[in-house]
């Protein structure tokens, strides 16, 4: 059994959102077009009740952000799970006027930490696949299955930058049973943001006790 070390993570989470501030980022484009792909995925799954799972949520502005635009939010039950305390601070006040929206405060790494929030829908694994291994992200891959009802879709990002890991990620879920939807590589910057559906039988196989441990 592997042990998280989150803890030894020396990363200002905080100051990180600070670049959302601008609207030419990488990080406010990569905001856009996950919120985009939620958006669709919410008029694709209409009016069926849906439950999403946000992994290292932040302050859950890619969910919140377009939940707070539509008229149908009520449909979503939705767990975001988050270990920056100023983080979930900021995502239980944004969450607020969501009743079925809770935000818990734990290592996403943990699989304990999604007792009773998965089988999903929808699960967001947004900045996470740039700051663990590279066997962190495929034992994450690997257990979703899992983690996912019929036809769920993941969506995650990956840094492009060299090495550009993107086209391995792509290949690990097409093995785990998930299908592609979309893969977005913006011209202007080293951001991947892609669009995985599963497609797969059943999973029945254990997931891990530890799915990833940052390293940043």
């Amino acid at each position: 059994m592997r042990i998280a070390t989150l803890g030894r993570v020396t990363t200002d989470w905080n100051a990180w959102h600070n670049a959302y501030d601008d609207p030419e980022s990488g990080l406010s484009q990569r905001l856009r077009i996950i919120q985009g792909l939620i958006g669709e995925w919410l008029d694709r799954t209409a009016p069926r009740d849906v439950r999403v799972v946000s992994a290292c949520a932040g302050d859950g502005r890619d969910l919140l952000g377009v939940l707070r635009d539509r008229g149908d939010s009520e449909r979503v039950t939705a767990t975001l799970l988050e270990y920056d305390e100023a983080n979930v601070a900021r995502a239980r006040s944004a969450a607020a006027e969501f009743p079925a929206i809770s935000v818990r405060h734990v290592d996403a790494g943990q699989i304990a930490s999604y007792e009773g929030a998965v089988s999903a829908d929808l699960l967001l694994m947004a900045g996470i696949f740039g700051n663990i291994s590279d066997e962190d992200i495929r034992i994450t891959i690997e257990a979703l299955p899992g983690m996912c009802n019929p036809d769920a879709l993941v969506i995650w990002t990956r840094h492009r930058g060299a090495p550009d890991l993107t086209p391995t990620i792509r290949s690990w879920f097409a093995a785990a049973g998930f299908t592609e939807e979309s893969f977005h590589g913006p011209a202007d910057h080293v951001i991947g943001v892609g669009a995985h559906r599963y497609t797969g039988p059943a999973q029945t196989t254990p997931a891990p006790t530890t799915l990833f441990t940052f390293t940043r």
